[in-house]
């Protein structure tokens, strides 16, 4: 038969049960925070695909790189003295060229027409000196002829007297005859000394009208001269030696005077144009050491100016070559120049990573001996093209990775395969 349980008995199974869920509530919550508290794991990175350096400690060598060109230190702009329309091209841009080479034929018929006409004046004015001469030759001849005539009768005169005086001595003849005849050659005597000053005067007379009509004859020639030369300037030549490197005008084109028609460059004298970013030009100083590459040898230069104002962030700076060109080397020829800064003694330094910048603060991910790479916070000094100064973060035989992990800015930890 059935016995009957006491009251202490179904209490107790009751509290029982109650125990044994709040225990197994309990263990639900461990459980739970456990898990919460558990890190995720970490994801996997292929070792082959990263670029990975060890810090290292000892010298390094500060430099500023940039890219930019060869460009001729000598360059002449060939201007037009002339106006005229372009006639001719006898040269195109890469040919090499001479001083006396001709590069544009201009032509201009009104400067051929006053030229034309300059010459007919001159060739007139050579003309007439030459009829001037003509005649101013005949009138001294004249005007001799006169004093020879004069210088005769004067002559006749002077025996005349002497007759006369040695006769009126004898007593053969009057002294009236002897005081005509002297009177008579003296007077001719002085016929003859006149006709001799205007010989003299005509002469030099003579002398300052042709020396006047020369100086006028003198000056058509300079002006048909110079105009020659003008029409020699619609031939427009380089002046100098060089390379062609640009040519301005096209057929059928009016050029005025002073129009720059080409550049020619000295293709033996050229320096490097080097584009620095404005944030590093700062350290880059006149005289420093550079190097540059133009992918078929590497030139020496040193720095010799600055552009003083800074162009869509890059500033120009200019590096005279030191050394002997390479082959191939020519005006506008891509190159890569290195400037050397300054070099740290006694300094950690590591490979230059893809990101961050000289004088930052920035994460990187340092490899643990268990495979993982861990972010960590390093901060940055001076930076070289190839390698940057560790500042704080890291130690020596410390390995991080270089390559860009922006993939992975979410986590903290990533796992390295081999």
């Amino acid at each position: 038969m059935d016995i009957q349980r006491s009251a202490s008995v179904a209490r107790n199974k009751k509290i029982k049960r109650l125990v044994i869920v709040v225990l197994i509530l309990i263990a639900a919550s461990a459980v739970t925070l456990g898990l919460s508290r558990m890190k995720p794991a970490a994801p996997t990175v292929d070792g082959a695909t990263l670029w990975r350096d060890t810090v290292k400690r000892g010298s390094m060598l500060v430099t500023v790189r940039g890219l930019g060109t060869l460009v001729p230190e000598e360059i002449r702009l060939i201007p037009s003295n002339r106006d005229g329309i372009v006639e001719e091209k006898r040269v195109k841009i890469g040919d090499t060229v001479q001083a006396d080479t001709i590069l544009v034929v201009l032509s201009n018929p009104d400067l051929l027409q006053q030229v034309a006409n300059q010459e007919l004046a001159y060739q007139r004015a050579i003309a007439d000196l030459a009829n001037t001469r003509a005649q101013l030759e005949t009138q001294i001849l004249n005007q001799k002829s006169t004093q020879a005539s004069k210088e005769n009768q004067a002559q006749q005169a002077r025996l005349q007297a002497d007759t006369d005086e040695q006769l009126f001595k004898e007593g053969l003849g009057p002294e009236l005859n002897v005081r005509k005849s002297k009177t008579n050659a003296d007077s001719l005597a002085n016929e003859v000394a006149l006709e001799k000053q205007r010989v003299d005067t005509l002469l030099r007379s003579n002398q300052a009208q042709i020396t006047a009509q020369e100086a006028g004859l003198q000056q058509l020639k300079a002006v048909w001269e110079l105009g020659k030369k003008q029409i020699e300037q619609l031939k427009v030549r380089a002046g100098a030696p060089g390379v062609l490197q640009q040519l301005n005008v096209e057929f059928g084109q009016r050029v005025l005077p002073g129009t720059v028609v080409a550049k020619v460059a000295n293709p033996g004298k050229l320096k490097a144009e080097l584009k620095i970013a404005e944030t590093q030009v700062k350290d880059i100083a006149i005289g420093q050491v550079a190097q540059i590459d133009t992918r078929n040898g590497i030139i020496p230069g040193r720095v010799v100016r600055l552009d003083p104002a800074a162009i869509n962030g890059t500033v120009t700076v200019d590096v005279s070559l030191e050394g002997e060109l390479p082959k191939g080397a020519r005006p506008d020829l891509s190159v890569d120049g290195t400037v050397e800064i300054s070099r740290l003694e006694n300094v950690l330094y590591v490979g230059r990573p893809a990101y961050g910048q000289q004088d930052s603060t920035i994460t990187i991910f340092k490899m643990t001996p268990a495979g993982e790479a861990v972010r960590t916070q390093v901060k940055l000094g001076r930076s070289a093209v190839n390698t940057i100064q560790i500042v704080e973060g890291l130690n020596v035989g410390d390995t991080v990775i270089l390559s860009d992990m922006s993939t992975w800015d979410a986590v903290d930890r990533v796992k390295v395969t081999n």
